[in-house]
Order: C-alpha cells, then sequence, then structure tokens
C-alpha cells in the first residue's frame, strides 16, 4: 500500500482538528487558587481609567463556584451571573477567564503541546551548531560581509514592501470606519513587556551566553554563534578542524533529531488545531465580533498578507532569483502548514532548513546562516498586520492619520518587527509600540483581540514563507545550482 505523503497528512489532521474542535468543547473549573489570584490582579475601569482590584464582595461570590466543572462557555457565563450579576460580569469576564482553570479539549489537545515541546526543544542547539557550520563553511570575513549584506537587504526590502502593501489596503477599504470601540479595553503587561529598538539592539549582545542559551533569547545566540563561528575561522588549523568537526556532527545529530519529531506533525496539528477551534467556537463573544465589524478588518488583512505571499514575494523570486516560485512553494507545503498550525516561526524553523535544504537545493552554509537569522528578524507578516492594526484603531477612533504619521507607522512597524524576537505577546507589544508612535490610544489593542490567534496563524505562515525566499534567492546570487 502507497504511503500518504506527509502534506495529505497535515492536511487531513486540519480537518479532523477543526471537526474535532467543533465538537469537543473546552472545561472551565474554578479553583481555590485562581480565586486567591484574582484576589492581587488590577483590571482597567473604564469610568475612572485607572485599574483597580476587584471588590471584595465579588472575590468571596466567585468563591461559591470552587470545585465546580463548566463543560461549555455558555453553562460557565450562566453561573458567573447568578453568583455575581450580570454587570460585574461584563466587566471582569475576560479577567475571570483569564484566571480560571480552562481545560481545552484534553483528550486531544496533550499531542499538540508534546509536538510543540519537542520543536522547541531542538531550535536552540540546532540555530547555535547551524550558524556556526554555516559561518565557518562561508570562511573570509570578506564573504561574511557579503552574504550578511545579501540577507539584511532583503530582509529590509521585503518587511517595507510588505508595510506598504497592508497601508495600500487599510487606505483602500477602510475598515475600521464605524467599528464599534466599546470593546476596547487595556490590556495587561503591555508596559512591563514593551521596550524601544535600542534596547533591542543592546540586549542582543549577552551578559551571559548560557542564561542566552537557557531562556531562548534568539538574538542573542545568533549574535553569540556569529561571533563564535568567525573567531573559528582565525585560529590554529588543528583547533579549527577540531572545533568544525564538533559542531557539524552536533548539527548532523539536531538534523536528525528534528527528522524524528517531523513524523509526528499530524498528530501534532490535529492537537493544536483542534484547541483553538475549541477555544474560539466556546467564546461565542468572539464569535460574534467576528461576524460583526472585525470582518473587514480580517479581509483587510488576508487581503494583504495574500498579495505579499502568492504575488509580491514569487515575483521576486522569479525575476531577482530567477528560480520557479511555485516549485519552491510545493517544497514548503510540509512547513507552512505547520506554521499555520503552530503560530510560530521559531518552533517551524527545523523544518524550513530540512526542506529548503534537501528539496530546492540551497546550501547548507546559505540554509544555515539565513533561516535561523530570519526567524527572528524577518516578519514580513507581522509588519504587515501590525500596520493594518494600527490605521484600523486609527479609524474606528475617528483619527485621520497624515502623510507623515502614516510613514512614522511604515517605519515603526519595520523596526518594531525586528525586535520582535523572544518578547512575551510581541505581537501586541509591536501594535502598541507603533501606538504610542502616532498618538493613537492603547486601549484600542482590546477590539481586535478576538480574531488575533487566527490572524496569528496566517501571518506566521507568510513570515516562513519569506524566510525560505529570501534563502533560496540569497542562493542563487552565490552561484548555487538549485533544484528548484
Amino acid at each position: 500500500m502507497k504511503k500518504i505523503a506527509l502534506h495529505w497528512q497535515i492536511l487531513i489532521a486540519l480537518v479532523l482538528g477543526v471537526v474535532v474542535g467543533l465538537q469537543l468543547t473546552p472545561t472551565y473549573e474554578v479553583t481555590k487558587e485562581s480565586v486567591s489570584k484574582l484576589q492581587s490582579v488590577q483590571v482597567f475601569d473604564k469610568a475612572s481609567k485607572k485599574k483597580q482590584h476587584i471588590e471584595t464582595d465579588i472575590i468571596e461570590n466567585l468563591k461559591k463556584l470552587e470545585g465546580k466543572d463548566y463543560h461549555n462557555d455558555k453553562a460557565f457565563e450562566e453561573a458567573l451571573k447568578s453568583a455575581i450579576g450580570n454587570e460585574n460580569v461584563k466587566k471582569y469576564r475576560k479577567t475571570i477567564l483569564k484566571e480560571t482553570e480552562f481545560q481545552p479539549v484534553t483528550y486531544v489537545s496533550w499531542m499538540g503541546d508534546i509536538f510543540l515541546r519537542a520543536l522547541k526543544m531542538v531550535i536552540v542547539p540546532l540555530i547555535l551548531s547551524s550558524i556556526i557550520t554555516g559561518i565557518t563553511n562561508i570562511g573570509s570575513g570578506e564573504n561574511l560581509g557579503r552574504l550578511g549584506g545579501k540577507t539584511l537587504l532583503y530582509y529590509l526590502s521585503t518587511s517595507v514592501l510588505a508595510i506598504t502593501t497592508g497601508l495600500f489596503f487599510v487606505n483602500l477599504i477602510r475598515p475600521g470606519v464605524g467599528a464599534p470601540t466599546s470593546s476596547a479595553g487595556a490590556v495587561e503587561g503591555l508596559d512591563d513587556a514593551r521596550g524601544s529598538f535600542g534596547d533591542t539592539l543592546i540586549n542582543m549582545i549577552p551578559t551571559n551566553v548560557f542564561e542566552s542559551l537557557s531562556t531562548g533569547k534568539m538574538l542573542s545566540i545568533i549574535f553569540f554563534a556569529i561571533m563564535f563561528g568567525y573567531f573559528i575561522t582565525q585560529i590554529q588549523q588543528n583547533y579549527k578542524d577540531l572545533l568544525n568537526d564538533f559542531f557539524n556532527a552536533v548539527f548532523e545529530v539536531m538534523m536528525k533529531i528534528t527528522m524524528f519529531i517531523i513524523k509526528f506533525t499530524p498528530l501534532g496539528v490535529l492537537g493544536l488545531v483542534a484547541n483553538t477551534i475549541a477555544e474560539q467556537a466556546g467564546d461565542s463573544q468572539a464569535l460574534g465580533q467576528m461576524a460583526g465589524s472585525l470582518g473587514w478588518y480580517m479581509l483587510t488583512v488576508i487581503l494583504g498578507l495574500g498579495t505579499h505571499f502568492f504575488i509580491i514575494l514569487p515575483l521576486i523570486v522569479k525575476f531577482i532569483g530567477k528560480a520557479n516560485p511555485f516549485a519552491h512553494l510545493r517544497n514548503m507545503t510540509n512547513p507552512l502548514l505547520t506554521a499555520f498550525s503552530t503560530s510560530s516561526s521559531s518552533a517551524t524553523l527545523p523544518l524550513s532548513m530540512e526542506t529548503v535544504e534537501h528539496k530546492s537545493g540551497v546550501s547548507n552554509k546559505i540554509t544555515s546562516f539565513t533561516l535561523p537569522l530570519g526567524a527572528t528578524i524577518n516578519m514580513d507578516g507581522t509588519a504587515l498586520y501590525e500596520c493594518v492594526a494600527a490605521m484600523f484603531i486609527a479609524q474606528a477612533y475617528g483619527i485621520e492619520l497624515s502623510i507623515m504619521q502614516q510613514i512614522v507607522v511604515v517605519m515603526t512597524a519595520l523596526l518594531a518587527s525586528i525586535g520582535a524576537a523572544g518578547i512575551p505577546m510581541a505581537g501586541l507589544v509591536m501594535i502598541s509600540v507603533i501606538l504610542s508612535a502616532v498618538g493613537l490610544p492603547l486601549e484600542g489593542l482590546g477590539m481586535i483581540l478576538a480574531v488575533d490567534r487566527i490572524l496569528d496563524m496566517l501571518r506566521t505562515t507568510t513570515n516562513v514563507w519569506s524566510d525560505s525566499c529570501g534563502a533560496v534567492i540569497i542562493g542563487k546570487s552565490e552561484g548555487e545550482e538549485l533544484k528548484v
């Protein structure tokens, strides 16, 4: 019997994940620990425009729900209404849900969790060994400078094109005009997570490389790996050969482990997609918002991403890279489906490296340098999304941005996309940076939270596709014979 190709297995898993996610509803449980956490949480109050603690009598009433399970969103909301009243549910619902023990589709979601953990397990050693071997294979500092220059030029150019595309569609469709701002509210944790582009550059240099490795600070790891790889080329030949052999061996072992994990991609995709669908299906308010004013916003983002994905990047591959973009797209099916399912460029990196090297024919020295760097700083889809989101919020609040302010949005989105790597809540943090730059209200972020997860899947897929196109173009510019 002929074995089903992996990309078909992943597609089948995607469909099954949707079906399972719609059939199995999540479970909510109010535990003693979750009620205790709520006592210390501060919530944004629209009337006073300040953060304040939840009232003591509400906390006491929530204790009545401790130890009980609610098997869908509606049942949990009814229980909340009976305990604390309808007005308080409207006011505190999101905060309570955030702190509640939430068990999403536990029958299958564990497969997605294990798959993601396995991919994250190999990311740091794979990036470290691949960049060091890539740098040592490049050879001289002159070659490294040339390759680095091409890589950065590609990343900056495609990011600017993506942001400009998003700006065009958001000005054409104007999805924010007439959108209700009643759902807007403060998003916790942004002030702590946000940092300037200058801070990002400074933090790129690690004070303790072992801490960076253990916490997965990708920019710091890449900086150290480039330095380490370059100076391997500057030492005595016997030491150079020893370190080359060691890191090449580590890289080969990590790729073997990666290929083993890839075999379980369909099961991981099933768990992840079922989990995501169940969360959205369980939240009736989110679905209502999607069907309403946010529909035009989603359409704008999707049109922008689709134009960049299917038209702009293939044209660049065709006319600048002199390669067949659709042959390369067929090769990238597995990584792109995985990127869509996991919403993580870093988690998809092992699959991308294997595919670009072995299917599209780009050399190891190119893939091991460009792809890890791209997964960290090249975020075309994310930059486009941030630009559209900022403009949508401006339109919703009736704020007309001048041409100069829109240029500021473009430049800030570009810089924020470079500095987004390794930051918790990266997407929201990036939008908050842009909103602050042009004086827009941060409360507007609350309007787009309902659809952020779905659009995250699409923009991550675009990010990964752009990285792989960059590797093909740079490989071709270096005179390599590719399979596409």
